[in-house]
């Protein structure tokens, strides 16, 4: 499939993209999903590569360039490499937690935190979902009571992405608890604050080498010059930026799922049974036939998005579409995959293997599938 999305200047962005990811990835994989988390030193090589902050302020380390496209590369090569879920955390960094620096902080914040964001010494976690409170944002109930020159945090937040690694995290907390959506602020916190602790790292299905774990907040005092943006205006700014996170997720599902897809046909040119080659018999050429339409269609979505989005003019509606229908086929992608490989498909060597168990989390994190739906659904007037 011919893509117009990308120009020259993506295209030499990939070529070091790809360097990078064979460098300082690949050859760490194993090691890293033994251990349950990467190395600080994979964000400190990212930084240096120059894939971390291409969208911060050249006064700062970054590349002054915002267009997300240059992301999206990040992305797709961790997919093909086979290692989109060892590097999560560089995605978590580049396309979901340094946006809310870019968007909002004070010129004092910026020179503060930005310039060891983009080069990969500080680490950045995103800390919204708690135990009662998933895809519900408003839901929260970590507090956060301000006092003198402080706020003074207590709760507790759940499947945090780079959790045992963060050194910054910006929480979402409850200011003002009776004014719903509207009690909600960002307060970034310091992971060296007395009162804050880590939880050990939760046992995923998948994506072994992201730390993911609970983070616990005892009267964590983080000064009031932290708070991200308008006391009281946390809920809008997650909501104005989960559309790229939503993004973001398809790029990966379609990715993943293309990925899933290649390797199947190269397993059904080479892999013989009863003297011909297994994609010769019909089932498994149809089944080919509908992985690679469905990618083929779903590439061709993102890329819309991805080039609406580059203008600013990416729709919450379509993200979500996006991220429903992409997650769900790259589910039904991967499992086809698996089957088509046989028992080979089943170890876990096996890079369709470990895309089945990597991949699973992508129709629940972001926003479920189902939250998607609705939220499709109330745009209709119906």
């Amino acid at each position: 499939m011919q893509r117009s999305v990308y120009d020259a200047e993506h295209e030499t962005h990939r070529d070091g993209v790809r360097r990078f990811v064979a460098a300082e990835v690949v050859p760490h994989r194993e090691r890293w999903e033994r251990a349950g988390r990467v190395d600080r030193e994979l964000f400190l090589a990212a930084g240096k590569a120059g894939v971390l902050g291409v969208a911060a302020p050249e006064e700062h380390g970054g590349g002054g360039n915002p267009d997300f496209r240059f992301n999206a590369v990040l992305n797709e090569e961790l997919a093909a490499a086979d290692v989109l879920g060892v590097g999560l955390g560089l995605s978590l960094q580049a396309d979901i937690a340094l946006p809310y620096l870019l968007d909002h902080c004070t010129p004092e914040q910026a020179a503060r935190w930005l310039p060891d964001v983009v080069g990969g010494e500080t680490i950045l976690a995103l800390a919204m979902t708690e135990p009662g409170a998933g895809s519900d944002v408003a839901a929260i109930t970590t507090r956060a009571v301000r006092d003198g020159d402080d706020y003074v945090v207590t709760g507790t937040k759940t499947f945090i992405t780079n959790a045992l690694n963060a050194d910054l995290v910006i929480t979402a907390v409850k200011t003002d608890p009776a004014a719903g959506r509207k009690g909600i602020s960002l307060l970034v916190v310091d992971a060296n604050r007395a009162g804050f602790r880590r939880g050990t790292k939760l046992s995923k299905v998948g994506q072994h080498a992201a730390d993911t774990a609970e983070l616990f907040f005892d009267a964590v005092r983080v000064p009031a010059t932290q708070l991200l943006g308008e006391e009281g205006r946390g809920f809008y700014l997650m909501m104005n930026h989960l559309s790229q996170e939503r993004l973001a997720v398809a790029v990966q599902a379609t990715a993943q799922a293309r990925r899933a897809y290649e390797l199947s046909l190269e397993h059904a040119k080479s892999r013989e049974a009863f003297g011909s080659p297994i994609g010769a018999f019909q089932h498994n050429r149809f089944a080919l036939a509908e992985l690679k339409t469905e990618t083929e269609i779903a590439q061709s979505y993102v890329d819309r998005l991805l080039l609406a989005h580059s203008r600013g003019e990416l729709d919450p509606v379509e993200a979500a579409q996006a991220k429903w229908w992409i997650s769900e086929l790259c589910k039904r992608v991967v499992d086809r995959a698996v089957q088509l490989h046989g028992g080979a498909g089943y170890l876990s060597e096996n890079p369709v293997a470990r895309a089945w168990i990597d991949s699973r989390i992508q129709t629940i994190y972001a926003g479920t599938t189902e939250v998607m739906k609705e939220i499709i659904g109330r745009s209709l007037g119906v």
